[in-house]
């Protein structure tokens, strides 16, 4: 708990066995309730995150990251909901940055920002598709946001939209909504760990952020 809030984090994870159990332990203690949600692992992620005394949630099938955050929203408790990847590319120790300005009032939402340096080192589909989506975006909102493509960040529970996607579009689909809904949005610079991210990105995916933008 931070200051009377208490904290979530919910961690979407596919066959992470090899990198979830180093991002557990480095959970910080004002955390309150960690979720691992095993989007249908063909590893032993899940078994991993369960010795680690978390909330590991199964999936029987891989559906997608949006479908592991609402499968974690689902059974959270927090005040505030953390947002990170399984993949180590997220620092827990930067979990701070995200909800402090929450607990103060400075926010509602608050997104982890990746340095330009940092996200120079993605691959360059990846980084082409950011620009796009982040500008297209900036234009529906009304409002800048630097990043608005990063999973790494930190909501208000009464400012949590109800998620509909399944995939990647999901940081569209939730910060549209949370905006509509009054959410005060913050970024917070944080830094990342390029070369580990193991996440199933493609080309399609880039369509699914169009049509989210259309859609919501």
């Amino acid at each position: 708990m931070l200051n009377g809030y208490r904290i979530t984090v919910i961690i979407p994870a596919y066959n992470e066995v090899g990198r979830i159990g180093n991002v557990l332990s480095k959970i910080p203690d004002f955390v309150d309730e960690v979720i691992v949600v095993d989007d249908g692992s063909t590893d032993n992620t899940y078994e991993v995150a369960k010795s680690y005394g978390v909330n590991a949630i199964r999936l029987e099938r891989n559906q997608g990251k949006g479908a592991a955050m609402r499968a974690g929203i689902e059974k959270s408790e927090g005040d505030i909901i953390v947002f990170m990847d399984a993949d180590g590319q997220h620092r827990p120790e930067e979990i701070i940055k995200l909800v402090k300005p929450i607990v103060n009032g400075e926010a509602d939402f608050v997104i982890g920002a990746r340095r330009i340096k940092a996200q120079e080192k993605r691959p360059l589909y990846r980084r082409l598709s950011n620009i796009i989506t982040t500008r297209l975006l900036r234009l529906k909102l009304g409002t800048y946001v630097y990043d608005t493509q990063s999973g790494f960040r930190a909501i208000r529970r009464e400012f949590m939209p109800e998620i509909e996607t399944k995939r990647y579009e999901v940081e569209t689909e939730m910060l549209i909504k949370a905006v509509r809904k009054g959410a005060r949005v913050k970024e917070v610079p944080v830094s990342m760990i390029y070369g580990v991210e193991t996440g199933h990105f493609r080309f399609e995916d880039i369509l699914r952020f169009l049509w989210a933008l259309i859609r919501f």
